[in-house]
């Protein structure tokens, strides 16, 4: 292929196993799924590139259910760290299209969503939610933005739930955690702190780090991943590996070999808004 040679850049509305989706393509051939059941990227491929995230092949899309796979948005409530549905409840809400630009060197979508009668039941609070997808070659970010537009002040803690596909999870290095103080929810939530050169998955790994402050890269052979995060304080590293991937009815049996969670997390501590604040919180994604 000749190196002058640029496709169209596109944003066109799909379906994505009968869901209402969003597929971007870049001018560098970098592409993109975006679901608007929870503003939920599904697919990126870099330019050039093999998938990159990890989809189930026995995830739920009755638009209903949590999707199991690419990047799920955590909001106002990580895991089961408080009083609401596991993880929030954004992601499993329809979220609208606020803007879509394809322009030469980059290919975007901002999804949006604001509070309503559903989630006023279980959280009476005025909110708005945006999501803002990017694509270029080989990277990809994802901005979650919050602005609290009520009159009285809130706190959450939120992530990106970003599953990862490797080839092989045993064969898989994640290197820049070490010296980071963790809690390890898969020993009784202990407090350790990481001494080894990598994290390498031979067990179940549930591990939620405090206050990391540098990039980090997941090794694979012939293949690495750069994971770059702001406004996110903490990442959170999760395999179920067999015994509990096994008890998930929208996994299949070995899929914990295939895919490594490594999100960018506020789970630690809450982050509070005053009304009328605003915060922001990306992960970036550099295929290499």
């Amino acid at each position: 292929m000749p190196l002058f040679f640029r496709m169209p850049a596109l944003i066109e509305d799909i379906e994505f196993h009968g869901q209402p989706a969003i597929a971007m393509t870049s001018a560098d051939g970098a592409r993109a799924v975006v679901s608007l059941f929870g503003a939920q990227v599904l697919s990126w491929q870099p330019a050039h590139g093999e998938e990159r995230l990890f989809l189930s092949d026995k995830a739920c899309f009755d638009g209903v259910h949590p999707v199991r796979g690419g990047v799920p948005v955590c909001f106002p409530q990580f895991s089961g760290l408080g009083k609401l549905p596991k993880h929030g409840f954004v992601r499993t809400l329809p979220w609208t299209v606020r803007q879509r630009r394809a322009e030469a060197d980059h290919t975007m979508l901002v999804l949006g969503l604001n509070e309503n009668a559903h989630t006023h039941a279980l959280w009476p609070t005025m909110f708005d939610a945006e999501l803002t997808v990017a694509i270029e070659g080989a990277r990809i970010d994802i901005e979650l933005g919050i602005e609290n537009t009520g009159h009285a002040p809130f706190a959450f803690t939120a992530a990106l739930h970003s599953y990862l596909a490797v080839r092989e999870v045993e064969l898989a290095r994640l290197e820049g955690l070490r010296g980071y103080e963790y809690r390890d929810a898969a020993d009784d939530n202990r407090i350790k702190r990481d001494t080894a050169d990598a994290l390498i998955v031979d067990d179940e790994v549930n591990r939620v780090y405090h206050d990391v402050d540098r990039a980090l890269v997941l090794f694979e052979p012939h293949r690495a991943l750069r994971i770059e995060v702001s406004g996110f304080p903490d990442v959170v590293v999760w395999n179920p590996w067999e015994t509990h991937c096994a008890a998930l009815p929208d996994m299949p049996a070995t899929g914990f070999r295939n895919m490594l969670c490594v999100e960018a997390a506020a789970a630690r501590r809450k982050i509070a808004l005053d009304a009328g604040e605003e915060w922001f919180g990306r992960q970036s994604l550099v295929a290499a």
